[in-house]
C-alpha cells in the first residue's frame, strides 16, 4: 500500500507542477500505474460532479460573455472607493461575496488592483485589505452554493441524508466569521504605510509610481443586469430545492437528485442568458471562467478516479490503520485537507480526492462539512495566481514575500481565517448534528 501512496502523490505533485490540466492528465498515468502494476480494479469516474461543475461553468461563463461580472466588479468598486477608510474590512466582504455569487474565485483579480489604490490613496498599508481580501475570495468557495467545491461535496454527502441547505447553513456563517477575525487581525498586520522602510525607499528612489486603476465599464447595462438576475434566479431555485427536498418533481415515488437539478437549471439559465442577451456562445468560451472551470473538471476527472481507486483498493488496510486515531480526533482529517489542498491547488479536487476516506472512516457527514473550509490551504505556499497578482498590484512594496519563502502577506491571515472558520463549524455542527 505504502509503494502505491508514493506513486499516487507523485502524480499528485508532478501534475500540480505541469499547471493547467496536467493535474487531471497525470491521474491518468496513476491509475495505469495502479491497475497494470499492482492490479487495483478502477473505479468509476466523477460523472455527475464533472457534470455539473461544467453546468455551472458554462452559465457563469455566458454570464461573463453579457457582461454581468463586469456589472458585479463595477458595484464592488463604487463600494470599496466610496468607503476607503473602512477598506481593510470592507475588502474581504466584497472578495467573499462575489466568488459566493460567481462560484469562483477568480473574480476577485478585477478588484485588487481597485483595493491596493483606494488603501494606498488612504495612507492605509495595501498589505492589510489585499492579503486578508486573497484569503476571504478562496473562502467563499467553501460558501457559495454552486462553487465546483461545494457541488463535489453535496455529491458525496447526498447519499447521507445532507441537503445543500445543511452546507450552507454550516459553511456560510462559519466562513463569514473567519473572514471577519482575519480582517480585524490584519488591521494590525505591519507598521503604517508611511512609516513603512521598503515604502519610503521606493519613494525615495522614485520607484514607487502610484497608477489609477481603470474603472470597469460595463458596455451594456441592459444585458448586464439580465444575465446577472438569470444566473441568480438559478442559484436561488438551486438552494430552494437543495434546501426543500420535497419541491423537487417525483417520479416513481423517488424525488430527482440534486444533481440532475444543478445541471438542468445551470444548463437552462445559460441558454436563457444567451438568448435574452443576444450574446454569442463562442464569447462565452473565451472569457476567463470557463478554461479556468474546465481545467477543475479535468483535474477532478482524474485526480478524484486515482484518489477513488486507491482507496477503494486499500480501504481495510487504510481504515484499519487510522481508524482509532480519527474516530478519538476526527479534527485531524482537516490536517489531511488543508495539506492535499496545498498540494492541487483546488479545492474540489481536494474534496473529491480526500473525502471519500473520511466517509468510509466514519466521520459524521456534519464534521465533513466543518471541515470543508480546511480545503483553502493553497495561500501557504506562495504562488497562487491570485497571491501573486496581489504582491503585484501593491506598488509600495508592503505585500510581500518574505526571505523565509513562508513569512509572506497571506500566511497569517490565512491561518487565522481557516482555524477560526473550521472553530465555529464545529461549534454549528454540533448544534445542527
Amino acid at each position: 500500500m505504502l509503494i502505491q501512496l508514493i506513486f499516487v502523490l507523485l502524480a499528485i505533485i508532478i501534475g500540480a507542477r505541469l499547471g493547467g490540466i496536467g493535474l487531471g492528465v497525470m491521474g491518468g498515468i496513476g491509475l495505469s500505474v495502479l491497475m497494470f502494476v499492482f492490479g487495483l480494479e478502477p473505479t468509476s469516474p466523477p460523472i455527475d460532479v464533472m457534470l455539473m461543475i461544467a453546468a455551472v461553468i458554462s452559465a457563469a461563463s455566458c454570464m461573463q460573455a453579457a457582461g454581468g461580472l463586469d456589472y458585479m466588479v463595477s458595484v464592488a468598486e463604487r463600494i470599496l472607493r466610496r468607503n476607503p477608510s473602512h477598506v481593510t474590512i470592507l475588502a474581504p466582504l466584497v472578495t467573499y461575496t462575489l466568488t459566493f455569487l460567481a462560484g469562483t474565485g477568480h473574480v476577485a483579480y478585477a478588484v485588487l488592483p481597485v483595493i491596493a489604490e483606494v488603501a494606498t490613496d488612504s495612507k492605509i498599508r495595501p498589505e492589510r485589505p489585499l492579503g486578508i481580501a486573497v484569503i476571504a475570495s478562496q473562502q467563499g468557495i467553501t460558501a457559495s452554493p454552486i462553487s465546483a467545491a461545494t457541488v463535489a461535496l453535496l455529491g458525496l454527502l447526498a447519499g447521507y441524508g445532507i441537503s445543500l441547505f445543511d452546507i450552507l447553513k454550516i459553511c456560510v456563517p462559519a466562513t463569514l466569521i473567519g473572514i471577519v477575525a482575519g480582517a480585524l487581525f490584519s488591521m494590525r498586520v505591519g507598521k503604517e504605510l508611511m512609516d513603512d522602510p521598503e515604502y519610503q525607499r521606493r519613494v525615495r528612489e522614485g520607484e514607487f509610481t502610484q497608477e489609477k486603476s481603470k474603472k470597469t465599464i460595463v458596455e451594456n447595462p441592459f444585458k448586464a443586469k439580465a444575465s446577472v438576475a438569470i444566473f441568480l434566479a438559478a442559484t436561488v431555485l438551486i438552494v430552494l430545492f437543495g434546501s426543500l427536498p420535497e419541491l423537487r418533481p417525483s417520479f416513481s415515488g423517488k424525488a430527482v437528485g440534486m444533481p440532475v437539478l444543478i445541471e438542468i437549471l445551470m444548463l437552462s439559465a445559460a441558454a436563457l442568458i444567451l438568448i435574452v442577451t443576444r450574446t454569442d456562445g463562442i464569447k462565452a468560451t473565451r472569457g476567463s471562467i470557463f478554461p479556468a472551470g474546465m481545467q477543475a473538471v479535468i483535474a477532478i476527472f482524474g485526480i478524484a478516479w486515482l484518489g477513488d481507486t486507491f482507496i477503494n483498493g486499500n480501504i481495510g488496510q487504510l481504515t484499519g490503520s487510522i481508524e482509532d486515531i480519527v474516530e478519538s480526533m476526527p479534527w485531524l482529517f482537516g490536517i489531511a485537507l488543508f495539506v492535499m489542498s496545498i498540494l492541487l491547488y483546488s479545492q474540489a479536487a481536494t474534496i473529491r480526492a480526500i473525502a471519500p476516506l473520511g466517509i468510509a472512516l466514519g466521520i459524521s457527514p456534519f464534521m465533513m462539512i466543518a471541515l470543508f473550509p480546511a480545503v483553502n490551504g493553497y495561500f501557504f505556499i506562495p504562488n497562487y495566481p491570485t497571491v501573486v497578482a496581489a504582491i503585484n498590484f501593491d506598488r509600495t512594496g508592503t505585500t510581500h514575500i518574505g526571505r523565509w519563502l513562508l513569512n509572506h502577506s497571506f500566511m497569517l491571515p490565512g491561518l487565522i481565517t481557516t482555524v477560526v472558520s473550521i472553530a465555529v463549524g464545529l461549534l454549528l455542527a454540533q448544534l445542527f448534528a
